[in-house]
């Protein structure tokens, strides 16, 4: 049976990449949870995989203010937080697109480890997505209240049912991690709206969403993999500089990749840099991979298959394994934009027009 809206929208759309990939990590870190404690996750457990604890933050464990919404305590919790993924994941993203719901979704685990810091008079522990969930949820009603959404009012009462029946059946619920979730997604969302107004009048050309994702991933991991040597040629009041050469380095490369695409073939062009670079990256972390494959190949896990062909050769051949692996990267982003890649190399214009009157139409989000 198909629900729909006054608006013949769906009530659930289906999943898209990023609400996948959030659907599989969470499932997955759940399993690996699940298998080292039991149906009800230890809190030993939940603290050595990245839960949010009183005093992390002094301990500069800074990733936890991440990694604790893909944690949850049982298999009630975890359904649940699913279950409102899907309801309001698939409609955020099909709206704004990969990176955006990205965004909103970070600034809900954000929003709810750092007040949850500052408003927590006792100890405490914070785990799950429900944070980063009700921040999806406030961004759909930022578009709605702004007439941004097709969407109309019955989802969001049939949305607010459904999610006040699932958590009253939870037992023990943090109604500020939902409150500070649901806040930070509609301000996220805002910014956002922001931003693509002013992004509108210095770009030409609205950039497919694979672009926009992968350019932003590989700018981090390179800036990730290049932090060290930055920071060696940056003194520690220069901070502001490096900040500023780091933004300046960003607004070239977007700016670069938005003159490409109005060129005749720039789609093309374009992935073919995208694969390139992320072959480069795999370089970039070259050391650190090696390091890796040295300790794989040693653990119990591979230790006895080691010996054995094909991972013999990976295990003695640690710099040739690395190589192959970057041109297998290349390999792979090629084939994954295949189709796009198609289009760019039989195009005659069209493609960079198209691309163009995208940006004309759509004034923020």
């Amino acid at each position: 049976m198909r629900f729909l809206t006054k608006f013949e929208q769906p009530i659930f759309e289906a999943p898209r990449g990023m609400v996948q990939f959030l659907l599989a990590a969470n499932i997955i870190v759940y399993s690996i949870c699940f298998a080292r404690s039991g149906t009800g996750i230890a809190t030993d457990i939940l603290l050595r995989y990245g839960a949010m604890s009183t005093d992390a933050i002094e301990r500069h464990e800074y990733w936890r203010m991440i990694v604790y919404g893909f944690l949850h305590a049982n298999p009630l919790h975890l359904a649940a937080n699913m279950f409102l993924l899907i309801l309001w994941g698939g409609h955020l993203e099909k709206r704004l697109g990969a990176l955006y719901f990205a965004f909103v979704y970070i600034s809900g685990l954000l929003a709810g480890a750092i007040v949850s810091k500052f408003t927590a008079s006792n100890a405490y522990l914070l785990v799950g997505a429900s944070g980063a969930l009700s921040a999806v949820f406030g961004a759909l009603v930022y578009l709605w209240a702004l007439n941004k959404s097709e969407m109309g009012w019955e989802f969001f009462a049939i949305s607010i049912g459904i999610a006040v029946a699932l958590i009253a059946i939870h037992s023990r619920v943090d109604w500020g991690a939902h409150l500070r979730g649901f806040t930070a997604g509609m301000i996220c969302c805002g910014c956002l709206d922001i931003v693509e107004r002013v992004v509108g009048s210095l770009l030409r050309c609205k950039f497919p969403e694979f672009v926009k994702v992968n350019t932003f991933v590989a700018f981090g991991v390179a800036l990730v993999g290049c932090w060290p040597v930055l920071l060696t040629n940056f003194s520690l009041g220069q901070t502001w500089l490096l900040a500023v050469a780091i933004v300046i380095a960003g607004i070239v490369a977007i700016k670069a990749l938005d003159l490409v695409l109005t060129m005749k073939k720039g789609l093309a062009l374009v992935i073919v840099v995208l694969a390139v670079t992320n072959a480069a990256l795999v370089l970039l972390f070259k050391d650190i991979l090696a390091q890796g494959l040295v300790s794989l190949c040693g653990s119990q896990f591979l230790g006895k298959y080691a010996v054995q062909m094909p991972l013999a050769n990976a295990c003695t051949n640690v710099d040739v394994t690395i190589i192959a692996a970057a041109i297998g990267t290349f390999i792979i982003t090629v084939l994954v934009y295949w189709p796009q890649l198609a289009r760019g190399i039989s195009d005659v214009g069209f493609v960079g027009n198209t691309l163009r009157a995208e940006r004309i139409r759509y004034r923020g989000i």
